[in-house]
């Protein structure tokens, strides 16, 4: 019964997880952009404040001369990365949609700009020789996702989250259905037991 109820209990979070990353895939999209910006807005905000204490506090490396002059001082080296991690992190807290479907839209037009040279390419082999059908696939599909992006960039952006939705509701209701067996199996297989107890104890007697 206990595995029965483990069983059944990571199946349902299982489902349940797979239904919402079904029916809000835009939404999970912009929370896991939101918990990047975080992550980067912290890192940045870390750094920035070492860079700060090291400033105002005395250096561990100063060596002086015999007047008092210094002769090796270590200054804390200004922290541009930790600043733009911090920019970058505001920015895709406040606006991860926006950041998401810009991020799609760079995404389509490199996939375009890669299919069009890859078009001038065949026509100018196309000059010299012949060019099989096949080979003018590969950039025909590339074309396609790449206008595909454009025009429907969160839909693209949120499509991995979504197979991996129908991914993990399916896992669920397998786990179900597989719970449900062992543990009629398992009851089966103690009826037997039981039965066949029964059979030696009535034989004894």
């Amino acid at each position: 019964m206990k595995l029965l109820r483990r069983n059944m209990f990571r199946a349902i979070c299982a489902i349940a997880t797979g239904i919402l990353l079904i029916n809000n895939p835009d939404s999970t999209v912009k929370g896991i952009t939101i918990a990047i910006g975080i992550m980067f807005f912290i890192s940045g905000a870390i750094s920035c404040a070492t860079y700060l204490s090291e400033q105002s506090g005395k250096n561990d490396l100063e060596v002086f001369d015999a007047q008092g002059n210094p002769i090796i001082r270590r200054k804390p080296v200004f922290p541009i990365v930790g600043v733009g991690s911090v920019f970058l992190g505001i920015i895709l807290i406040v606006m991860p949609g926006t950041f998401v479907t810009s991020l799609m839209y760079i995404l389509g037009a490199l996939l375009i700009l890669g299919a069009v040279n890859q078009f001038v390419t065949l026509v100018g082999v196309r000059k010299i020789g012949s060019v099989p059908f096949w080979f003018w696939f590969c950039p025909s599909l590339t074309l396609v996702t790449g206008l595909f992006v454009i025009i429907k960039p969160m839909e693209t952006a949120s499509l991995p989250l979504l197979i991996i939705g129908w991914c993990l509701l399916f896992y669920g209701v397998t786990e179900c259905i597989n719970a449900i067996k062992i543990y009629a199996m398992e009851r089966k297989l103690k009826q037997i037991m039981k039965d066949e107890a029964s059979k030696i104890d009535n034989s004894v007697e």
